[in-house]
């Protein structure tokens, strides 16, 4: 721009050169040749030089706005690699298996369809005096629930326990046509124990979430009989309400009827609009017996002020126990080959053979009769699988992501996913580092159940090759999901267990299937490998954590999926995870065998898991030998605590009340993290370590020591002689991974155990004995726990074994079946 403009005035013409180099030599005339402020040509210089600046601020304006959209718009753009789920693959007729399901965890009993906007079943039931039970609830008093039987692809039986009512829910699905074929509920309602029975309604109910139509069919112009229904994955189906009967079947069982029908504002305001429409207005009368009243449903339109998307019809049964109640769909495409209704005796039969088949096939699977399992214990292994299988779920909608550049959050793209979920009470959604270890038992059951729940967490991956650690897709989903948790940062990772399913799946997984998931997963680990890269080659450090440091006694490494085991107590960049690092080694040797096979280049993964494995170099950056064990390291202090402060009083306001906070007492320094844990483990648990290894000696003494790690339960998570052991991080944080028992980590502990005592080394035999030991501890107190409670754990307290935390917890501490078949 300043060239041009001397050219268009003419400057710097020949006639002017001698006078500048005169000028120039000259400093008096210099001074006196200046353009004096206000000259034509000052005006000139200074206005193009305030242009430059004008021009270049824009220009760098713009190009942090173009970064800004570019990151934002990759964060929400799927990746272009093509789908590792099929387009209609998981269709009617695809896919007829597995189409209908239990795909609901977050309600005690419900079906649906793999299908975006899909038409919903469910049940919810009522003890008059007591409340309303439709979710899974972590502390409703609810005192057993879960799959007793249940193959993931047929049938299933659950049992409930709710303060003196047992409910037992059995489905059985029914192929045909052309939109999924068919299927019948049987429920059975008893009390337990003796005493008068409170009246019990149980409502059965279908809605539609902005696809489809519902049209009531009624009984004497009060019981709803039937719904009559079509939609675009469906077509014409009938879902018929069957009078109830007495338990076994036997005879008419009087009861009252109330039917609802109203619009829904969304799925997850169900339970409300059920609740609104209660009235104590209806009355039982059985015949020659005392009137009572109840509640029962009205039709109100919907809640107030909440425009309706879609319909429900709800037909409420109340009644006296004992009883049984039977409800069916059928499909109008699978009417030509219907042989006949399936229901009564045909339902009874039904089941009866699925059970049985059930039992065979769990047995060749995984041989626990032949072990010598008691049937109590085949009971209990049964339920385990069962509860994972009636925990998977399909959700559909948009993720909230938040990029470390931009302040707003963003709607992620629309996806679906179809996956187990860690547990139906306290996280009925999708996590990415849990799938990897439900997919190591999955993988045993049913390999292609697993292979179809691994392609769909690849299909979440986006452009930059980043799939969010927490799945929370629909409104159903996010209505679970405390609000600080809700929004997924970009910057945040996860360990990619996937690639430990995967390396279970892989030798007789299908060519065409891995080269659909091999571009993904090439991405996503380039993602890793690049964004968690740590300060010196070879190192790896999790991002994304707390960055309050002041607030946690330690702050919290969510992505790590540890949470609150201790790191560096004071965050930076100099940090170096070792869990991360063997993550980052198993994949690599994960993806240089699956290349291998694909006939892909293999070289680069194959180095870099050399390189991540290589025992030097892991003693060089890992060895703490002050600690005796592998460890972190970052900048980091022991003398650490919590303290009550009272905040500087502000005048004109009341006192504040007083803070947690955490005090240093002594300054950090670079060092080795000291905390002797899980994370210490992380070389033997992936099996990095050669069996000749001079540092397996020291982790087998630690695992064995019940100072440090050993209990009779299973291995804590950090050593007693620990600083932060059983330490809260906050008031109201307590300790979490930091001395329970974890069945994920044990799990990983056996089977390298159980390598290591089948390896040529010096250690092979304390290897043997520690496996034999730790596998009879944590087996044991895992079925203990479920006979005393009915439920598995998320964790188990080192102390006395008693189970923690979440419950039913059918997610990774299902692995325990693994455990007793010896499988790994």
């Amino acid at each position: 721009l300043m060239a041009g403009e001397r050219r268009r005035r003419g400057g710097d013409g020949p006639r002017e050169r001698p006078r500048e180099r005169l000028r120039d030599r000259d400093p008096k005339l210099r001074q006196q040749q200046k353009p004096q402020r206000g000259s034509g040509r000052g005006r000139t210089a200074l206005a193009l030089t305030a242009a430059a600046a004008a021009l270049a601020l824009c220009l760098a304006a713009a190009a942090a706005a173009w970064n800004r959209w570019s990151e934002a718009s990759r964060l929400v753009t799927p990746h272009p690699a093509p789908p590792a789920v099929p387009p209609g693959s998981t269709g009617p007729l695809a896919s007829p298996t597995y189409f209908w399901g239990t795909y609901r965890p977050h309600v005690y009993f419900g079906m649906k369809t793999r299908s975006p906007r899909a038409v919903v079943t469910g049940l919810m039931w009522l003890q008059h005096g007591g409340n309303l039970r439709h979710t899974t609830e972590q502390n409703d008093g609810v005192s057993r629930y879960g799959w007793l039987m249940h193959d993931g692809e047929n049938f299933g039986v659950q049992e409930i326990r709710d303060e003196g009512l047992l409910l037992r829910t059995e489905f059985v699905k029914q192929p045909g046509g052309d939109h999924g074929g068919d299927w019948s509920w049987r429920v059975t309602a008893k009390m337990e124990g003796k005493g008068p029975a409170p009246l019990l309604s149980l409502f059965f109910y279908v809605a539609t979430d902005g696809q489809g139509t519902l049209r009531p069919v009624l009984e004497n112009g009060t019981r709803l009989a039937a719904v009559a229904g079509t939609a675009e994955e469906l077509g014409d189906f009938t879902l018929t309400f069957l009078p109830p009967t007495g338990e076994g079947g036997e005879g008419p069982k009087y009861a009252s009827y109330n039917f609802l029908a109203a619009g829904v504002p969304g799925l997850h305001r169900l339970t409300d609009l059920v609740r609104h429409s209660l009235r104590e207005s209806s009355v039982f009368s059985p015949p020659g017996r005392p009137r009572r009243r109840f509640f029962g449903v009205s039709s109100t339109g919907g809640l107030p002020g909440e425009p309706p998307r879609g319909q429900l019809l709800l037909h409420q049964v109340t009644l006296e126990l004992p009883a049984a109640l039977e409800v069916t769909l059928e499909s109008g495409s699978a009417a030509g080959a219907r042989r006949g209704r399936l229901a009564g005796p045909a339902l009874s039969a039904a089941l009866a053979r699925h059970a049985a088949a059930f039992e065979r096939r769990f047995e060749d699977t995984f041989g626990l009769g032949t072990r010598g399992a008691s049937l109590p214990q085949r009971r209990f292994a049964q339920a385990a699988l069962s509860e994972m299988l009636g925990g998977i779920g399909f959700f559909h909608g948009r993720s909230l992501l938040r990029s470390e550049r931009r302040e707003e959050p963003l709607p992620g793209m629309e996806s679906v996913l179809f996956t187990a979920v860690p547990s139906r009470s306290c996280f009925p959604r999708g996590f990415l580092w849990d799938e990897g270890f439900h997919l190591l038992l999955l993988a045993r059951w049913d390999p292609a159940l697993a292979r179809d729940i691994l392609a769909h967490w690849l299909d979440l991956l986006n452009a930059d090759g980043w799939i969010p650690r927490e799945q929370i897709l629909g409104e159903e989903a996010r209505s679970r999901v405390p609000p600080e948790f809700v929004l997924q940062h970009s910057e945040t990772a996860n360990p990619p267990t996937l690639l430990l399913a995967l390396e279970r799946l892989l030798p007789d997984a299908p060519l065409p299937y891995l080269r659909r998931l091999f571009p993904r997963l090439r991405s996503w680990f380039e993602w890793l490998n690049r964004t968690q890269a740590g300060p010196e080659p070879f190192t790896f450090r999790w991002r994304g954590r707390d960055p309050d440091p002041e607030r946690f006694l330690n702050p919290k490494t969510l992505s790590s999926g540890l949470d609150d085991y201790p790191r560096a107590s004071h965050p930076s960049a100099q940090e170096r995870h070792l869990d991360l690092r063997c993550w980052m080694a198993l994949g690599a040797r994960v993806l240089a065998a699956l290349a291998e096979r694909l006939g892909e280049p293999h070289a680069p993964y194959r180095d870099m898991a050399a390189a991540l494995s290589d025992n030097d170099l892991l003693d060089r950056l890992h060895w703490a030998p002050e600690l005796g064990a592998f460890a972190d390291f970052g900048n980091h202090s022991s003398a650490v605590a919590l303290r009550w402060h009272r905040p500087a009083p502000v005048p004109g306001r009341p006192p504040a009340a007083p803070q947690l906070r955490r005090e240093v007492r002594e300054a950090p320094r670079l060092q080795f993290v000291a905390a002797l844990g899980y994370v210490s483990l992380f070389p033997l648990l992936l099996q990095l370590l050669r069996a000749d290894s001079p540092r397996l000696p020291a982790l087998l003494g630690s695992m064995s020591s019940e100072q440090q790690l050993w209990t009779p339960f299973g291995l804590r998570s950090l050593a007693r002689d620990s600083p932060l052991y059983l330490r809260r991080n906050t008031e109201h944080d307590p300790p979490y991974w930091r001395g329970s028992v974890w069945v994920n980590i044990n799990f990983l502990a056996l089977r390298a155990l159980h390598g290591y005592a089948r390896a040529a080394g010096p250690h092979r035999e304390r290897a043997a004995k520690l496996y034999r030991e730790l596998r009879q501890n944590l087996v044991a107190n895992v079925f203990r726990q479920y006979e005393a409670t009915g439920f598995l754990w998320e964790h188990y307290r080192d102390s006395d074994g008693t189970g923690q935390g979440c419950h039913p917890f059918a997610g990774w501490s299902a692995l325990v079946v693994l455990a007793m078949a010896e499988d790994y």
